[in-house]
């Protein structure tokens, strides 16, 4: 029978330091714009869940979702200009 501590160090090879790497922080803020803008899209739909939206709930949850759609637009945007070689001029 093997002991558990034989198996250890295969399991815990790379210890997990509980933080996000560069890599990681600096994907989030290049998406903090669209997360934002569905979070403002999800209080919008949430404010109304209970009842029938009036006219400002429905031009709030509409202006939120083209908040929505522009954020993922310009991220689109920024990551084909960064998988372009040379850039957009």
């Amino acid at each position: 029978m093997k002991s558990i501590a034989a198996l250890q160090a295969a399991v815990t090879a790379t210890p997990f330091d509980g933080e996000p790497s560069d890599a990681e922080l600096d994907a989030i803020e290049n998406e903090s714009p669209l997360i934002l803008a569905q979070v403002a899209l999800l209080d919008a739909q949430i404010m109304t869940i209970d009842r029938t939206p009036n006219e400002l709930d429905q031009q709030r949850i509409r202006r939120a979702r083209r908040r929505v759609l522009a954020a993922r637009r310009d991220l689109a945007n920024r990551a084909a200009t960064l998988a372009v070689p040379g850039g957009a001029a």
